[in-house]
């Protein structure tokens, strides 16, 4: 049945022009095409990728972060107690006055007890700052190699100046072996990525899922000049956003902010301008003026769109954020973290705390007497 269903799905009038099919990317006479089979190789890069970022974590990371200043804050824990962590873990990690009502009941906390447990609970779920910065700074560097990669790969492709050269010959376009690795590295990268999702800062996985798949049947129907240039776009503005990172957990806010706004504008150029205008433009018109559309042809560029559609929606976060620090010299931070919760000051619910403990002693013990 799986057979069957994978058969009715890569039906060649479905995926290649009328008159062009499978055969026509078979190897032969030394050129050598992509295929969906090469696609296996991205889980040991993969693989490779998740070893080598725990030694890139713990040799380079560690040590840039503590030259940079990067501090830990020491958080507060919280005490163990089964009825609230119960209640934490099953039912919800931020509890309604209802339900904290019902918790100082069973626990005999005071309210504010109850509220001051969960917001640290859940800090204690956040990840730490130099966590954060590891991750930032692993990503700051593949992102950084790969662009110096691509560029080197694509700088002397006609199809980087004029982007109707990725269409010439389609789909008979020989597979170059920078294109091949370069294809297979980024995949494996954004793979590792879903895997390590779930100890990872928390994000959305959306932006990995729409990239795997754009990546994978791109190299499928050999679509694969236009995916290099798309990909060369995409990383030449993602360093620059994870080296602001880097610096606004060193504390460096100056020249965090200054990265930020080198970062929008690289963004903007190159997603809201380049990408739209070159390779959107040429990937929905001039392939219709050598062949007759197909299901292919549509489908491709409505994952092309729906990419285009994440440009925009980051866009108007960006252009948010780039605003406020302009017009109010506001220091940048990412609206889609999961910021730290503190309490008014420490001081103040040390004091806090010890007098309501001293209270709850005190009531105990006339308890006791009567």
């Amino acid at each position: 049945m799986l057979q069957e269903l994978s058969d009715w799905f890569w039906q060649e009038r479905l995926w290649f022009p009328k008159g062009l099919g499978w055969a026509d990317l078979e190897d032969r006479d030394g050129r050598v095409y992509a295929k969906g089979k090469d696609l296996w190789v991205v889980l040991p890069i993969a693989l490779a990728f998740l070893i080598l970022r725990q030694v890139f974590e713990r040799t380079v990371a560690l040590p840039l972060a503590s030259l940079l200043g990067v501090k830990e804050k020491v958080r507060l824990r919280v005490s163990p107690n089964p009825t609230l962590e119960s209640f934490y873990c099953k039912t919800s990690k931020n509890p309604t006055q209802s339900w904290v009502k019902s918790l100082c009941k069973q626990t005999d906390f005071s309210e504010t007890q109850v509220q001051r447990w969960f917001r640290r609970r859940r800090n204690q779920d956040r990840p730490s700052v130099l966590k954060k910065f590891k991750e930032a700074s692993w990503r700051f560097t593949f992102y950084l190699l790969a662009f110096i990669a691509g560029l080197a790969a694509l700088i002397d492709k006609p199809w980087l100046y004029d982007t109707k050269e990725m269409w010439e010959g389609f789909p008979v376009l020989t597979l170059l072996p920078s294109q091949y690795w370069y294809y297979m590295i980024e995949l494996g990268f954004y793979v590792a990525l879903l895997f390590s999702v779930a100890t990872d800062v928390k994000r959305k996985i959306v932006h990995h899922l729409a990239a795997i798949m754009l990546l994978s049947f791109s190299w499928c129907v050999n679509y694969v000049r236009t995916g290099t240039v798309t990909l060369l776009l995409h990383d030449s503005s993602d360093y620059f956003l994870e080296s602001a990172k880097m610096f606004n957990y060193a504390g460096w806010r100056r020249t965090c902010n200054c990265l930020f706004i080198i970062f929008a504008v690289v963004f903007i150029v190159t997603r809201l301008v380049i990408y739209p205008f070159k390779i959107l433009i040429c990937t929905w018109v001039y392939p219709v003026t050598i062949y007759e559309p197909f299901f292919g042809y549509y489908f491709f560029n409505g994952l092309m769109f729906v990419l285009q559609l994440l440009h925009i929606f980051w866009a108007a976060l960006i252009m948010r954020m780039a605003f406020r620090f302009l017009t109010n010299n506001e220091t940048i931070d990412d609206e889609r973290s999961d910021k730290e919760e503190t309490d008014e000051s420490e001081e103040e619910d040390g004091k806090t705390e010890a007098k309501e403990n001293g209270h709850a002693a005190y009531n105990n013990n006339h308890r006791k007497s009567e």
